[in-house]
């Protein structure tokens, strides 16, 4: 009997990808797992690395990866009865980051869970405040009755390092129609099902990309896009996400001359109005142009 899935899509993940694997067999747990890989081309040492360990490895084309299709189609040849979700570069910060994940399924109302996100070694700025907002040190837990308090944060929810309850997939599923941010399609249809989701920051896992100011604004441009689409920008939502921003503009303001931080602070402030109009042009995007759209989005939405 096999208790968790651990799905692992793969594509040259180099020495992040050996430090990850070695990490997940290190795991001290009692929790009998398997460990599913499908690789979508690697051409480096992914698969020798992959092969050192008692893996099941998938191979797909890199013109079939997809990023919900991939993940469902690595859901479907799961035998656990949790799916367990983490991406090639998100490491285990330790042991028992897979028993504190799935510890939450003891609850039975708890559908899906996502752990946490640290920065790794020398992460810029901005990624340091995007991941300590959305990952906390607090547990949270999210079910129907909660979404007015948590606000813009109701739906967020990582495949990056995360596990499902394999009956709440076959249930719901990635939608196959999102090519980016699937995780946050799927959540929704697991909380709009009436299943609870849980945050849990002690199972983390060290992961972050630093982006340049213009793919990171178009990445924000389709986040605007995507929330539209699922109909997640209610009153609620936009209210929360204004508040957060107004709240990080006067924190940031207020230490904006102290010596040596004028740079740092400034672009920070520019970087987050960036950001904000990049998500409300997104969640306006039908008064767009094709072509302007096009050439706005970070992940092809419009192609």
């Amino acid at each position: 009997m096999v208790n968790a899935s651990i799905l692992l899509l793969t594509k040259n993940g180099g020495e992040d990808f050996r430090v990850c694997i070695d990490a997940v067999f290190s795991q001290q747990t009692t929790c009998s797992f398997e460990v599913v890989i499908v690789d979508s081309g690697s051409t480096d040492d992914t698969l020798v690395i992959a092969n050192r360990h008692p893996v099941r490895i998938e191979r797909i084309s890199p013109e079939e990866f997809h990023h919900a299709r991939t993940r469902n189609f690595a859901a479907s040849l799961a035998q656990g009865a949790s799916l367990v979700y983490l991406s090639q570069d998100a490491i285990p910060t330790s042991d028992n980051w897979l028993n504190s994940l799935l510890s939450n399924f003891e609850d039975p109302a708890i559908g899906a869970v996502y752990g946490r996100q640290v920065p790794k070694r020398g992460s810029g700025i901005e990624r340091h405040e995007v991941l300590s907002n959305l990952y906390g040190e607090s547990r949270v837990v999210k079910h129907p009755h909660s979404s007015g308090m948590l606000g813009y944060k109701y739906y967020h929810f990582s495949s990056v390092n995360s596990a499902i309850r394999k009956e709440v997939w076959q249930a719901t599923q990635f939608p196959d129609d999102m090519k980016v941010f699937e995780d946050i399609g799927i959540a929704k249809r697991i909380l709009d099902s009436r299943w609870g989701i849980v945050y849990e920051p002690r199972a983390s896992v060290y992961h972050s990309h630093d982006f340049d100011v213009n793919f990171l604004l178009r990445r924000y441009f389709d986040i605007g896009v995507v929330y539209q689409r699922l109909g997640i920008w209610d009153n609620n939502t936009q209210s929360s996400l204004r508040s957060a921003g107004w709240r990080g503009f006067r924190q940031k303001s207020s230490r904006l001359f102290r010596r040596g931080e004028i740079r740092k602070n400034a672009s920070s402030i520019l970087k987050d109005l960036g950001k904000f109009v990049a998500i409300e042009l997104g969640k306006r995007e039908r008064l767009l142009p094709r072509a302007a759209k096009k050439k706005m989005s970070a992940y092809n939405l419009f192609d």
